[in-house]
């Protein structure tokens, strides 16, 4: 069985996290990943305090196991949110879209591991100058936010310049992809759109559809223009949003064209008018299945090819 310094720090069974997914990774999905032996996140996105609170509870009268919530920190709610999770006593909190610098005495306080995201060699940096517990680096090949830098790129150089355990996240939804990350000197793995296909997930039927018929070309990047770049699915959406954000649409235009348009996938299944975040990785998703069989099936699939690796040096 695969098990690394970051199960111990955590209490965790397997080294896999569930991204936090916004209007998707609920309480639901959270406790039914980490009743599986992984990292279950509740995600807040841009949900009010109370919301979060609301799906914390749900999650922890389903598990007793530890669960984490990711709070996106341009959401106007992160204050709310952050004051959340400390009354809530909630394990581990991870981080994107921003610095936590402001959250961390308070969480440190509160016995919380932070986690946070980083798209950069930097941004791993300041975040260990912080205290942050471990590092998530996550590359462009994943859905939703995205950087500049692939994950092949990204984890061995954040592996090199800190020396926090590091999760790495972006392209992985099998065994030879937790192999992978190993090798380039990652203690873990975080994966979101490999989780849309668990059971335990709620999002519309259309949007599962998506994810299960995916192509390996099925996603593009937009948002670029507003330095938010979010990679999603190619849906009309997505081409309508491109088209306008390289035609003439104004910056507040695109706002108001991009708000809620997550929403209106995960929850309505909106073709035309829904954003449907997802990795590159998504082929790969081929059926449904309980969240804990996700995990055994990407560990154990993880497991030959490591043990393998010593029969290539002559």
């Amino acid at each position: 069985m695969i098990q690394s310094e970051i199960c111990e720090l955590l209490g965790i069974q397997y080294p896999v996290f569930q991204g936090g997914m916004a209007w998707i990774a609920d309480g639901k999905l959270a406790a039914a990943v980490s009743e599986g032996g992984g990292l279950g996140i509740v995600a807040a996105g841009n949900a009010p305090g109370e919301y979060v609170r609301e799906q914390i509870r749900v999650a922890k009268s389903l598990t007793e196991k530890p669960i984490g919530v990711n709070i996106m920190l341009l959401s106007p709610c992160a204050d709310e949110v952050a004051q959340v999770v400390v009354e809530e006593q909630v394990a581990v909190v991870t981080t994107g879209a921003g610095n936590p610098a402001k959250y961390m005495e308070s969480f440190k306080a509160a016995g919380i591991k932070v986690i946070p995201v980083v798209p950069s060699v930097a941004m791993a940096k300041r975040m260990e100058r912080l205290g942050a517990s471990a590092l998530i680096a996550e590359g462009g090949e994943s859905g939703g936010h995205v950087g500049e830098l692939t994950t092949m790129v990204l984890v061995p150089q954040i592996c090199d310049a800190s020396k926090l355990p590091v999760i790495a996240a972006g392209g992985i939804a099998d065994g030879r992809g937790v192999a992978a990350a190993f090798m380039l000197g990652a203690c873990g793995v975080q994966m979101g759109t490999r989780f849309l296909s668990a059971q335990e997930c709620t999002i519309h039927p259309v949007y599962r559809e998506k994810i299960l018929k995916a192509t390996d070309l099925c996603t593009m990047v937009t948002g670029k223009r507003l330095g938010h770049p979010v990679r999603s699915l190619r849906t009309q959406f997505a081409r309508d949003y491109a088209k306008a954000e390289y035609g003439q649409a104004s910056d507040e235009e695109l706002e108001t064209m991009g708000t809620g348009a997550l929403r209106l996938a995960v929850q309505e299944g909106d073709l035309k008018k829904g954003c449907f975040l997802a990795g590159q990785i998504a082929s790969v998703v081929k059926e449904v299945q309980p969240a804990a069989e996700i995990i055994r099936e990407v560990i154990e699939g993880a497991e030959p090819i490591l043990k393998r690796a010593p029969s290539w040096v002559k």
